[in-house]
């Protein structure tokens, strides 16, 4: 553990876990530079582990047929009831399979597969399954929910560990369950929606094709890509001005770039975003010109408030967006000095947000701050 400590603090990119499949890759610089550590990772456990199986308060999206669906959260979704809402339980425990499964020495780590053991067990996630597919309830988290839902899946099926493998093979229904209901979704979509929000077409499209590919679902991933094909391919001159709105906690306009980055060559996707985001400056490798006020950064006005702390959040996920463009483009590619450089400003005011003070924000921030750090995102694209 002290050489794998000590790998992670001298090296800015290294292979973290050794397993069957191409190994995570994780940016490990200090955290004021926006980077990851093995303490970085305890703080983002700590919240997940704070809010997991909290129950109160909580926002639930719930149709109600007759008085029997009267009941507490725990009742409705026995695994994925806390954090507040459903989806940002969801992706609290994919924080704690991403970190356990990263830092397996860690002192959270026994803690984290305590909580994932006992919230993943099969009569949950059989549960969980007959709740999506309850009557009225079609649009249920879709996308924003059951996307990060694959993304949960994805992170347990490719990790190589016993317990890893039965809560993939407990979560098989709910996994199903999600899958047909975008594939019977998607074909029936006339237009993207772009908002900042959770209803976001484009983030959603990312996770799902992460998803298709690290499974080898040849169907999802033509779904998927010709999805993301029919909707953004003919846009041009998004307006970037526009963003942010007072409650976004996603870019429409970066989060467009980044799932178009992931279903075309690094050529054409070079001149599909000339046309799509003109306001990208190109400059010299070293220059010493500005390069970060064509997109600055996002403040909330207060970070208790459920709504507007959602900009803390927006931060981290143009950061990793902006990652996603840059990684895509040619090396040469004159741009990638400013997307480098907002990159940065984005990662570090999104980071120094999650603090864990507010609850509002701390339910949820912490899983955008380990995607970011983690580089899930680009990851995903190698498998």
């Amino acid at each position: 553990m002290k050489r794998l400590i000590s790998a992670l603090l001298l090296s800015p990119l290294i292979g973290v876990m050794a397993e069957n499949i191409a190994a995570a890759r994780f940016d490990t610089a200090n955290l004021s530079a926006g980077g990851f550590d093995v303490h970085t990772a305890e703080r983002f456990a700590r919240l997940a582990l704070a809010c997991v199986k909290k129950e109160y308060p909580n926002k639930i999206s719930h149709v109600l047929n007759s008085d029997a669906d009267v009941a507490p959260p725990r009742k409705l979704t026995p695994a994925f009831y806390g954090c507040y809402d459903w989806h940002s339980s969801v992706h609290g425990h994919w924080l704690l399979v991403r970190l356990a499964r990263t830092f397996p020495e860690a002192s959270f780590a026994a803690q984290a597969r305590d909580a994932l053991r006992k919230s993943l067990t099969a009569e949950n996630l059989k549960r969980e399954a007959a709740y999506v597919g309850g009557e009225g309830r079609a649009s249920f988290e879709r996308p924003y929910g059951l996307a990060w839902l694959l993304q949960l899946c994805t992170e347990l099926r490719e990790w190589n560990d016993e317990q890893a493998r039965q809560m993939s093979a407990n979560l098989r229904p709910l996994e199903d369950a999600a899958v047909e209901r975008l594939k019977a979704w998607l074909p029936k979509l006339s237009h993207p929606v772009r908002i900042g929000e959770h209803d976001q077409t484009a983030f959603g499209l990312g996770l799902m094709l992460d998803y298709a590919q690290s499974k080898d679902d040849a169907a999802f991933v033509k779904l998927v890509t010709d999805s993301a094909k029919k909707f953004f391919l003919a846009d041009k001159n998004c307006p970037l001005s526009y963003e942010p709105s007072g409650e976004d906690f996603l870019s429409p306009c970066l989060g467009e770039a980044d799932v178009v980055r992931r279903v075309l060559s690094s050529e054409e996707f070079a001149g599909w975003l000339k046309e799509f985001l003109p306001q990208i400056p190109a400059l010299p490798p070293q220059s010493d010109r500005p390069t970060v006020e064509w997109l600055p950064i996002a403040v909330s006005p207060d970070p208790s408030d459920p709504k507007l702390a959602h900009l803390d959040g927006l931060n981290l996920s143009r950061a990793w967006m902006l990652e996603g463009i840059t990684s895509a483009l040619p090396p040469d590619d004159l741009r990638r000095t400013a997307l480098s450089a907002a990159t940065e400003e984005h990662r570090r005011a999104g980071l120094a947000a999650v603090t864990g003070k507010h609850y509002e924000g701390g339910h949820w921030l912490g899983s955008f701050a380990v995607y970011l750090t983690t580089r899930r995102g680009i990851q995903g694209k190698a498998h």
